[in-house]
């Protein structure tokens, strides 16, 4: 299977930058769980649920080659298009002012408090540990799997870097969750929500396409035209909701 590095870039892009906000908020809970109940659990927690995410990766991703190549666009671009469109919502409510930024400073604290209610460990395996890492770590790592295989599933050979940019986003996560120790407050996460629902969207739409065979003006550079359409419909949205936000508080 040849990878056409010319035409990967997208995918590879859109699995960094959703590979990142799942990452991201998994990290978040690590720390919690580290600081508070101690760091071998932690990572035993996150380290098992990897091994278990890898596995999945390696049994689904050449599975999907047994299907034929119209169908998987279909079914994925579908299933894309949803889980962007549900990324897209949010970040459009949270962009006008309907609903709370996501703030992981304060998702850390929760976390936190949450766990000091399990009491000190007694020595040994810290269960409480390592279930609180496992859990988190398979709860994003799943939706990272899924985003991979599903921009991946597009074309021969996207597999490849849609796994090269969650793996790469992974990294980034890691480095500097250790430089840092501390919630990743700095990043811009609710931005990168945005524009991580606006690319899936786009991707979900252009695979949908190309499962019931419409023929791409400029084939993958379309891609482009997609994510300006939803980018422009996102952003009008935004304002849109915000003025009928404004006169409803107006009229209260």
């Amino acid at each position: 299977m040849v990878t056409d590095w010319s035409h990967a870039w997208p995918t590879a892009t859109a699995a960094f930058l959703a590979s990142l906000v799942e990452f991201v908020e998994a990290l978040t809970v690590v720390l919690a769980v580290g600081a508070v109940r101690g760091w071998r659990g932690a990572l035993t927690g996150s380290g098992a649920a990897l091994l278990t995410l890898l596995v999945i990766v390696v049994v689904l991703g050449p599975a999907l080659t047994t299907i034929p190549l119209n169908v998987v666009q279909l079914l994925v671009g579908m299933l894309l298009l949803l889980f962007g469109m549900r990324w897209l919502r949010k970040a459009v409510l949270r962009s006008a002012g309907i609903i709370p930024l996501h703030d992981e400073g304060a998702a850390y604290e929760q976390e936190t408090q949450t766990l000091r209610q399990f009491g000190k460990s007694g020595g040994g395996w810290d269960h409480a540990a390592i279930a609180a890492s496992f859990k988190i770590t398979m709860l994003e790592g799943l939706e990272v799997v899924f985003i991979v295989i599903a921009v991946g599933a597009g074309g021969v050979g996207l597999l490849v870097p849609a796994s090269i940019g969650a793996v790469v986003a992974l990294l980034c996560v890691v480095l500097l969750g250790i430089v840092v120790h501390k919630p990743l407050t700095a990043i811009p996460e609710n931005t990168l929500k945005f524009c991580v629902g606006v690319l899936l969207s786009a991707f979900g739409a252009f695979w949908v396409g190309e499962g019931v065979g419409l023929s791409w003006p400029g084939q993958d550079w379309s891609l482009l035209i997609l994510t300006a359409g939803f980018l422009l419909v996102a952003l009008l949205s935004v304002r849109i909701c915000r003025n009928r936000a404004a006169r409803v508080s107006l009229l209260a």
